[in-house]
């Protein structure tokens, strides 16, 4: 009887002892070391990818933003987040897409209106869009609905409203585009993209310099 409670004592003691250990180095000791690491060497992508302007931080890199106005680069369209979401300029609450199949009239419905909205947006004086000329990811959500990115397509779409609306050539918009286009990660990973609030920001200090 001694010897049984004298083992489960000592079982329950090296049960403890491993338990604090464990806890001290998987819970303190490790996102110590891991935080000191990432805020060392990755120090922008360890706080969020944050983007600044004028002193304040405006969003992140890696999420997508609404609200901006028509003399502005639009981004891609969050409907797939749902009628509950808050998801205006940088308030978040969800993220997701709409699951809805590509056949699916709930789908469709928003999608040509989309379509119908930025063909009449970015038609300016001696410059039409045609409807076969706006790229699917003008008028369709990313699996998440924050994508920050649009394609090169999107970006080429609006430059002649962005320079229309803000009294620029479509020569100067266009390099701004250029200059904000990245290539495939590692050359193959992806597809090119252009970063709609880095795009923006840039976009203000032309006009801030003009």
């Amino acid at each position: 009887m001694n010897n049984s409670l004298s083992n489960t004592g000592r079982l329950l003691g090296a049960g403890l002892r491993a338990l604090l250990v464990l806890t001290l180095v998987t819970g303190v000791i490790y996102p110590l070391a891991v935080t000191v690491v990432a805020q060392a060497l990755f120090h922008n992508k360890a706080n969020g990818s944050e983007i600044s302007y004028d002193g304040k931080v405006v969003g992140s890199s890696l999420i997508g933003r609404q609200g901006y106005s028509l003399d502005y680069f639009q981004p891609r369209p969050a409907g797939g987040l749902g009628e509950n979401s808050v998801n205006t300029r940088y308030t978040l609450i969800l993220s997701g897409a709409t699951n809805l199949s590509a056949d699916n009239k709930k789908l469709i419905a928003p999608v040509e209106e989309a379509k119908a909205k930025v063909v009449k947006d970015n038609s300016v004086p001696g410059h039409t869009v045609e409807p076969s000329q706006v790229p699917a990811d003008a008028v369709t959500s990313s699996g998440s609905g924050l994508d920050p990115d649009i394609s090169p397509a999107y970006a080429d779409l609006q430059i002649h409203r962005v320079a229309e609306r803000n009294g620029l050539t479509v020569a100067q918009v266009r390099k701004l585009v250029d200059e904000h286009t990245e290539g495939r990660t590692l050359g193959f990973i992806g597809e090119p993209r252009v970063n709609v609030l880095e795009l923006n920001i840039a976009l203000k200090e032309l006009l801030a310099k003009s």
